[in-house]
């Protein structure tokens, strides 16, 4: 996962509709059904996957009243914990 991709999708969430990126996520999750794709491609698209529900999660923690700035350190300090685990 990487901040600034979460940061600019949050964003994008803001001035938008989250509607997008989870409709952005079933394309890519059936994408990855695909046999034909390398470990590579499927790592990319895992990727993308993992930042755009990170960004759905830091986006319903600003919902719930956290500011965007702590709601993004304390998202990728959660993922940053969860992968030292």
């Amino acid at each position: 996962m990487k901040l600034p991709i979460i940061r600019h999708l949050t964003q994008f969430i803001e001035d938008n509709d989250q509607d997008y990126l989870v409709e952005t996520i079933e394309v890519l999750e059936s994408l990855t059904e695909v046999s034909s794709l390398s470990d590579e491609e499927l790592d990319v698209l895992g990727e993308l996957i993992s930042n755009l529900y990170g960004a759905i999660e830091v986006h319903k923690m600003i919902r719930q009243g956290a500011e965007k700035k702590e709601a993004l350190n304390s998202f990728m300090k959660r993922v940053t914990g969860s992968i030292d685990k």
